[in-house]
């Protein structure tokens, strides 16, 4: 992976979760579901991982690709190329 893929991907994590911030909704949801404190999320602002965490949790639904896409003004495709550049989401072969 080149760097500059990795830097794209830590950008577009980093404006998810300052999307994910501000929906007061989806933000409890998250914190339920991966176990981070809203102290964690200063702290994984900067940690790869923790932003394709946030990548993942928002690719489990359409409608938060599309949300926050267009508020990103990116295409939703991005997100995944975005989550597979991040540590731990690399594709699985299982053949």
């Amino acid at each position: 992976m080149r760097e500059n893929e990795l830097n794209s991907a830590e950008t577009i994590g980093l404006r998810a979760l300052g999307w994910l911030v501000g929906h007061d909704d989806l933000l409890p949801v998250f914190l339920g579901a991966s176990g981070a404190s809203e102290g964690d999320l200063r702290a994984g602002a900067s940690d790869p991982v923790f932003l394709g965490s946030v990548l993942d949790f928002i690719l489990m639904d359409d409608a938060w690709v599309i949300e926050f896409s267009e508020a990103a003004g990116i295409a939703p495709e991005k997100l995944g190329r975005a989550r597979q550049a991040l540590p731990g989401g690399e594709a699985v072969n299982w053949t």
